[in-house]
């Protein structure tokens, strides 16, 4: 196929009815057909990073890695320069992909040529795309101009997926606010997935994100909540007014509610001076209640009056006072059974579910933990000074039979330990580091878990699972979990509640809420000894 021949299939995709991401697959995939080349990727330049949006020819973990400019200088180098910049076999930069080639996984590649070229945008820089061959003399001249001749094509298919992507934001959302600003606003990076469960999850948070109305996140621990909180007030009207982050359950009871809305000076011993709250932080933006959950339900007699009536009343004052601020709220707890128990308010869980939005478990994402695997990948070999980290076919094997009940923060926690072993065991920082399966210690995790052992500390017959039962939902375990860790802690102190909480690093008040909530209910201390349970 000629480049002549090759421009005009590239044409034909701009008015065919593709989704953008075919689209953009759809062109790496045809360069690297005329070119013969090892690998094409296409990156997006996000700030001080390059992120991948297409490749062919590279791990399938590749596209969850984030190149950082100033880490990888051939991709600076392609960057800063006009046109093709070309790094043949005896360049002593470093590839940025070695290790992540199909067929070579894991081996360094001395041997061979590359070359790449930056698309621009309406007069900005927008990415790069480059091409890797692992045979030598590969990109000579005339490869070099048919490269530098398909840039304008490459470029009219990155225009047009972003106009794409722009008129979709347009009809999905009321705001008269140029949407070019509103999309320049969202920072995409942290978002990593392309299962069917996440698309679905991003467009319900497109459509919910311009309403004013409070939003309720669902999922279970570790599923990052924070992170689509966020993502909800970058797309919402509110994107440059603040967003303001309170961790309910690290709340002390006795300080929730000065914290969430100020007090005045005398309101209290210690209180010197009038203290604005969160509401008064996020006047005009919007806040974010994590565990909600946890909140005492005096605070959310305060908090449901907020909602309806758009007001605050500081703690010591004697008027209410008007805030503008969207409240979003997350939980991985069942609201409906703590309404039941009378541990939450009925009114305000209606409030505040106005529209739920699940976050789906990891387990349920497919190969979106393969991707997400490289984001955390490229993070440590970052933070260590590697020059390459992958995963064995082994470790991605069992990455994706393991279950992860701690979702996408116990997948970062096993890749930064494993990658931490290597260097332990003695990999060389001028080594690609192979990561396998033994090094993420899933199977153990896996056999602790089945064996019940679902605390560290947990004694026999306080929160064991036997082998042979039923699975029970995660909330019960994490419960049980809970229950065996406090019974533990008091019985390490002599049933002293006070230096149990030290000792689990909590909040007095927190502790005995907790305690309560799970059964553990405090007495009255006789002797030396407390009764919990």
């Amino acid at each position: 196929m000629s480049i002549s021949q090759l421009q005009s299939l590239l044409m034909a995709d701009l008015v065919a009815d593709l989704s953008p991401a075919v689209r953009l697959q759809r062109m790496v995939t045809a360069v690297r057909a005329h070119f013969g080349c090892g690998a094409v990727a296409l990156l997006r330049l996000e700030q001080e990073h390059l992120r991948p949006m297409a490749v062919d020819g590279l791990m399938s973990d590749a596209l969850g890695r984030h190149f950082v400019v100033k880490d990888h200088p051939r991709l600076a180098a392609i960057l800063a320069r006009p046109g093709v910049t070309c790094f043949h076999h005896d360049s002593n930069l470093p590839d940025p992909y070695d290790g992540l080639i199909e067929g070579h996984a894991g081996e360094p590649l001395p041997v061979h040529d590359c070359m790449g070229v930056p698309l621009n945008v309406e007069g900005e820089r927008w990415g790069v795309v480059t091409l890797d061959s692992l045979e030598i003399g590969s990109f000579d001249e005339p490869s070099q101009h048919g490269l530098a001749a398909l840039t304008s094509a490459m470029e009219a298919i990155v225009r047009v997926t972003r106009m794409e992507a722009e008129i979709r934001a347009l009809r999905s959302s009321s705001w008269s606010a140029p949407v070019s600003a509103k999309a320049a606003a969202i920072d995409e990076s942290d978002i990593i997935g392309q299962s069917e469960a996440i698309v679905h999850l991003l467009h319900e948070i497109e459509v919910v994100a311009d309403s004013d109305l409070p939003a309720l996140l669902l999922g279970e621990t570790g599923v990052g909540k924070e992170l689509f909180a966020r993502r909800l007030h970058q797309m919402s009207r509110r994107a440059a007014k603040p967003l303001v982050h309170v961790n309910c359950a690290a709340l002390p009871e006795s300080l929730a509610e000065s914290e969430l809305f100020g007090h005045v000076k005398g309101a209290f011993s210690g209180a010197v001076a009038d203290r604005p709250g969160r509401f008064d932080a996020a006047e005009g933006g919007t806040l974010f209640l994590d565990e909600v959950g946890e909140l005492p339900l005096s605070i959310q007699a305060k908090l449901l009056r907020t909602l309806q009536n758009g007001e605050i009343q500081r703690l010591g004052a004697d008027r209410a006072k008007r805030v503008n601020v969207r409240v979003i709220a997350a939980t991985n707890r069942q609201l409906r059974d703590l309404v039941r128990e009378g541990a939450f308010r009925a009114d305000l869980y209606h409030r505040l579910s106005v529209y739920p939005i699940p976050i789906p478990p990891l387990r349920e994402r497919g190969t979106d933990v393969l991707l997400l695997a490289g984001r955390f990948l490229e993070l440590n070999r970052s933070r260590l000074g590697l020059r390459g980290v992958r995963l064995s076919h082994e470790a991605e094997a069992a990455m994706r039979r393991y279950r992860w009940p701690g979702n996408v923060r116990e997948l970062e926690h096993a890749i930064s330990r494993a990658a931490l072993k290597a260097v332990s065991r003695g990999a060389s920082h001028k080594d690609i580091v192979t990561l396998d399966a033994d090094m993420l210690g899933l199977e153990a995790e896996s056999a602790h878990t089945a064996a019940g052992n679902v605390h560290p500390q947990a004694q026999p017959g306080q929160g064991a699972i036997p082998a042979t039962a039923p699975p029970r939902a995660m909330a019960e375990v994490v419960e049980d979990s809970q229950r065996a860790a406090i019974q533990h802690a008091l019985q390490q102190h002599d049933g002293n509640w006070a230096a149990a909480a030290r000792a689990l690093e909590m909040d007095a008040s927190n502790l005995h809420k907790l305690a309560r909530r799970l059964g553990l209910k405090p007495q009255a201390r006789a002797g030396r000894r407390t009764s919990v349970g």
